[in-house]
């Protein structure tokens, strides 16, 4: 690593918008906006086909793309999301990338960082304690206790406090309820933190934020129990894009964690938009697979941030399309199929990178090759985590030929006028290919309530598996007969849009039987082992 001071000043950042969070980090001032001019960055969106538990190598890829443009003479930086330390102590581990195509400090960015995560869980949990105040003291206008939308918030899996009664004790301790925790990346202060612009921004999506109902049936906002203030003093710092560095000295921004599979799923608008203005390309990882994060980006972040889709990169592996073909690989191709089809109804030209492990054999990388190459798609092999930038130079290349060569016309999936049932059904039948949805008891009633609240002409977010195009982890491949199943639904006010509940996706996730934290240790210098 080399000074992040030293990092900024070759990326046209002065000393004045930087905070420094040790010699390796740092945060940036707000105020560098007025310094910089238009946006002048070519977007290229990196997601991947439906993964397998261990992840297909996103963060990784997107992490030796950037590298990668830069080694070429380019202008470039990646932007990334926080990683929550549910994952990173659970199965999948951190989000810094691998072997020779991480950010750096790597045990840092993945345990706790420079403490937004800390501070967004503490926004989060001060509102659900001034819930429980108001109750507690007979505060006006009476809350019905059987409708407090607010959950609570821990940024680790702990399958036990998915549903929890609180104000046990007696009349001291407050009042008994049933209540549930979601963890951090869940959290609808996570999605308005990536979201917000600016400060104003987020206070007023802060106090949009939809907490509970009255005895009256009056839906009461956190502005109304004067919380919102309060959640953004904490969310000052939060706010503020962390810069760090990849192992070859590349801008990195990492900045906000919403899952994809239960929240919107990137990096954040403010980071995006700096980023943007001080590059010519910027790399942007989008969760899980193309279904999740992707649609999500094109139907949700692009319209809150204004930004455009210049390319999309498609990651998979060999393994992954193994696992789509039951252990046959040709049999797997129809979920890349599904991936790349669904980035030309989104208008954004794409190419599919192949994350190439030790054991792929080259008879299996012809195989893929020669059908990307009969559907008229380009490919290229991608060995960024055993050589850096070194081993995607071609995949850059191929990158910066598709942007010159093609241009997007980004189409969204549906109209914010449709109505909200009509919304689900696009994505489910056009981006999952559902034959149909079926929606469970309650569940339309739900949607034609919020319709009737004015909540009609937001975007939604749907919450479903990310194992699957489907919202059946079970179904491999490309299922086609499926029907999508909505559970429920709820508005994410603050955030701006409805979530979408499908099948048995959990807000909280649980451990493995074998958490990673069984790897971790440290010596007696105080030196880290175990996390990746």
């Amino acid at each position: 690593m080399i000074p992040i001071k030293d990092v900024a000043e070759k990326a046209g950042i002065p000393d004045e918008h930087l905070e420094f969070y040790g010699k390796y980090m740092a945060k940036i001032d707000l105020n560098i906006r007025k310094s910089l001019g238009k946006r002048k960055g070519k977007l290229i969106l990196v997601t991947a086909t439906n993964p397998t538990p261990a992840g297909e190598g996103k963060t990784t890829n997107s992490i030796g793309l950037s590298m990668a443009l830069n080694s070429l003479g380019h202008n470039a930086v990646v932007t990334l999301r926080q990683p929550s330390l549910g994952p990173v102590f659970g199965v999948k581990g951190g989000a810094a990338g691998g072997g020779k195509s991480t950010v750096v400090p790597f045990e840092k960015i993945n345990l706790l960082f420079t403490g937004d995560f800390p501070a967004i869980t503490s926004a989060h949990n001060l509102l659900s304690a001034m819930i429980d105040n108001h109750i507690h003291h007979d505060m006006e206008p009476e809350l019905d206790v059987r409708r407090v939308y607010w959950p609570r918030a821990l940024d680790m899996n702990d399958r036990a406090l998915r549903k929890v009664i609180v104000g046990l004790g007696g009349r001291f301790d407050g009042f008994p309820r049933e209540d549930s925790f979601l963890i951090t990346a869940a959290s609808e202060i996570m999605a308005i933190l990536g979201l917000s612009t600016d400060y104003e921004d987020l206070k007023k999506r802060l106090g949009n934020i939809l907490v509970a109902r009255t005895m009256e049936m009056k839906e009461l906002f956190a502005r109304d129990l004067k919380a919102d203030s309060a959640m953004a003093v904490l969310l000052r710092d939060a706010l503020k894009p962390n810069f760090v560095q990849t192992v070859e000295e590349t801008p990195a921004f990492v900045h906000t964690g919403p899952f994809a599979n239960i929240a919107h799923g990137t990096s954040s608008i403010i980071a995006t938009d700096i980023a943007l203005r001080l590059f010519d390309y910027v790399v942007i990882e989008a969760g899980f697979g193309a279904d999740l994060g992707a649609e999500k980006f094109f139907n949700v972040v692009s319209r809150a941030g204004d930004l455009n889709v210049d390319a999309v990169v498609v990651v998979t592996t060999i393994r992954a399309l193994k696992h789509h073909g039951y252990d046959n690989l040709e049999d797997g191709f129809p979920n890349l199929e599904a991936h790349m089809e669904n980035m030309e109804k989104f208008g954004a030209p794409a190419v599919v990178a192949l994350n190439r492990f030790p054991d792929d054999t080259e008879e299996e990388i012809a195989c893929l090759r020669t059908f990307c190459k009969r559907k008229g798609w380009r490919m290229e092999v991608s060995e960024v985590f055993a050589k850096g930038s070194e081993g995607g130079k071609g995949l850059a290349s191929v990158v910066v030929d598709t942007l010159e060569n093609r241009k997007s016309d980004i189409k969204y999936t549906y109209d914010l006028e449709d109505r909200l049932q009509t919304k689900i059904e696009k994505v489910a039948t056009n981006v999952y290919g559902s034959r149909a949805v079926e929606y469970q008891t309650g569940a339309r009633g739900i949607l034609k309530s919020l319709e009737r609240r004015g909540y009609g002409k937001l975007p939604i977010c749907i919450a479903k598996t990310q194992f699957s195009l489907s919202d059946n982890k079970g179904l491999r491949g490309r299922p086609r007969e499926d029907v999508a199943e909505v559970m429920g639904a709820s508005v994410s006010s603050g955030a701006g849009f409805v979530v979408v509940y499908m099948g048995d996706v959990r807000l909280m996730p649980g451990l493995p039987e074998v958490p990673a934290a069984h790897g971790m240790d440290i010596d007696e210098e105080g030196n880290i082992t175990g996390v990746f």
